[in-house]
């Protein structure tokens, strides 16, 4: 049963992260898109050091202090992600004529994950890992980009965005390896986030500082945005993040990043479920593509 527990953990961190989406949409209508990170990271920092405080001494969910010589590669995973990755993210998505190409350009961190896990952990890679990495991205694709009705790429910067997008991606998960397995989950996700929210701040208070009138006043009205934002804080920016955390720590950093094709699987889900969107046969198909590939990465034995 132990074993199977980072895959649980993973592909319930996936279906947190897919929700996300939704709840972003909800959350838009009335907050800025700077306002929604501040106030969902606020949340999840008081949530996480409330946990932390409860649970001291957890072997995943204890608060623990950050000794010196660790500070360094806190402050680097939360530059990497979430701070940086969310901006290069938001352009992303900007420098595409399709959302749905800037979807599949940023779905392409399984492909570059054991690239630099090769390079910079020494982390081994097999054939098992390369063909089911392939595969489940075929079925990506097949999910994402057939039907779609628009596949210009949009200007060459939007191609680099993502590649610099995805590369903070992974390299947060490759500095969740080099950190001390010392701390606990919970403890790495809230110092991270701590040291991104702190960028934030700074970054909303020159550019974005949506004013406290303007965001509660629309709220009398409807509370959905307000459940959205509650959604991102406990699920998207607490759950997913700690349960990936603990996921990479234990069975590394290019078999927990193949899990991020199953994703696009759980929002084309959930779309499916709540608005009834249509989900055609090469849907079907790239899904069970996935679901096959994610099997094949995950196994150990090594194909000489």
């Amino acid at each position: 049963m132990r074993r199977i527990v980072p895959y649980l953990s993973v592909v319930f961190a996936m279906l947190c992260w897919a929700g996300a989406g939704i709840a972003v949409k909800e959350a838009l209508v009335v907050f800025s898109p700077l306002t929604l990170i501040v106030l969902r990271f606020s949340l999840a920092i008081l949530l996480m050091l409330l946990v932390g405080l409860l649970f001291r001494g957890h072997e995943v969910l204890g608060l623990q202090r950050v000794e010196k010589r660790d500070i360094p590669l806190f402050v680097l995973g939360g530059l990497f992600q979430p701070f940086l990755y969310f901006i290069f993210e938001t352009y992303t998505y900007q420098s595409f004529a399709s959302p749905t190409i800037a979807e599949a350009m940023l779905s392409t961190q399984p492909i570059m994950a054991p690239i630099l896990a090769f390079i910079i952990l020494r982390e081994k890679v097999t054939r098992n890992n390369v063909v089911g990495i392939l595969i489940s991205t075929v079925g990506m694709l097949l999910l994402l980009l057939v039907g779609a009705n628009n596949f210009a790429l949009g200007n060459p910067w939007g191609v680099l965005l993502a590649i610099v997008t995805v590369s903070m991606s992974v390299g947060y998960t490759i500095i969740l390896r080099r950190i001390p397995t010392r701390y606990s989950s919970l403890s790495i996700v809230f110092y991270v986030q701590l040291v991104a929210l702190v960028l934030f701040y700074a970054v909303w208070g020159v550019f974005d500082r949506q004013s406290l009138q303007d965001t509660i006043a629309p709220l009398s009205a409807d509370l959905s945005p307000v459940i959205a934002v509650g959604y991102l804080a406990v699920f998207a920016s607490v759950t997913a993040f700690i349960l990936f955390c603990y996921t990479v720590r234990q069975i590394g950093v290019t078999r927990a990043n193949v899990f991020n094709n199953v994703r696009p699987v759980f929002t084309a889900l959930l779309m499916w479920v709540i608005f009834d969107e249509q989900l055609p046969i090469w849907k079907w198909v790239g899904i069970i593509v996935i679901v096959i590939g994610l099997f094949i990465s995950q196994k150990q034995r090594k194909i000489e």
